[in-house]
């Protein structure tokens, strides 16, 4: 009975640790399949929206940034204020305006409306009070995100991005690509970096640092550069990506679960015999 009781828990001990152990990688590709799903649902409503909506859109999200320079405390917010911003740019009615690619660390992410928690556990935010992603001169877009999430990679290695490498904003049916020229590592209440240039078109990447400490915050930023010829095309095949290897995690998963509870099944039928 002993042996058999023994047995028993180290199968359970078993499951249980090798679940704990693969939790973080079939949830991180879990939620990049949901990501992927966002952007793809974001590409399809902006496919089925008539250029001319597209264009009106894109017009209220630069008068929008235009009323920007002249606010003085811009990231304070009335309710009017923030009804007026969630409706900009948010042509699917999900919420999402946009999407971000970085090559350098193979990631895509979904950008949303603000940067409340619920946002930040399944995408980026785009930081309430700066110019929205339309680009432009005197733009300056900050899209925030979280590092070191268990449940999704996200932002977690931007932190390997170095000046010279590019990320590109989708909007719109629009690409637009940023060249980064400056990474800072400033305090949370430290806002100088995100400020309005004149004539200049920026965009900053945010997440928390150090890894695990979340004391201040890195920022990259990156200046508008003309777009290469084969962002879309890579985009495309990074929005399968994540399914496939979903797929093929969660099939090797089963079997080996499947393989696991045989044995042990066997095992318990011979103790009893």
């Amino acid at each position: 009975m002993k042996r058999r009781l023994s047995t028993i828990l180290f199968g359970v001990v078993f499951i249980a640790g090798l679940s704990l152990l693969l939790y973080p990688t079939v949830s991180d590709y879990w939620n990049s399949f949901h990501q992927s799903r966002a952007i793809a649902s974001y590409v399809d409503a902006v496919d089925n929206t008539d250029e001319q909506k597209l264009d009106e859109m894109r017009k209220a999200a630069q008068a929008y940034n235009e009323k920007l320079l002249s606010k003085q405390d811009r990231y304070e917010m009335s309710d009017q204020d923030k009804a007026e911003y969630e409706s900009l740019l948010d042509v699917s009615g999900t919420g999402v305006m946009g999407y971000v690619e970085i090559p350098s660390i193979n990631v895509s992410l979904p950008i949303y409306h603000g940067t409340d928690n619920t946002i930040l556990q399944i995408g980026v935010g785009h930081i309430e009070g700066t110019s929205l992603p339309v680009g432009g001169a005197s733009t300056h877009c900050a899209v925030s995100g979280h590092r070191g999430l268990t449940s999704s990679k996200l932002f977690t290695d931007i932190d390997q991005m170095t000046e010279g490498d590019t990320f590109k904003l989708y909007v719109l049916g629009e690409t637009l690509t940023y060249e980064v020229d400056q990474i800072r590592i400033v305090l949370p209440d430290e806002l100088n970096d995100l400020k309005i240039e004149e004539g200049q078109d920026y965009c900053t990447l945010i997440t928390c640092t150090p890894y695990g400490v979340n004391s201040h915050r890195l920022l990259i930023r990156g200046h508008r550069i003309a777009n290469d010829a084969q962002g879309l095309i890579v985009e495309d095949v990074k929005q399968v990506q994540p399914l496939h290897e979903a797929i093929v995690l969660g099939i090797l998963f089963l079997v080996l679960y499947i393989i696991i509870c045989k044995i042990l099944s066997k095992t318990i039928l011979y103790r009893f015999r």
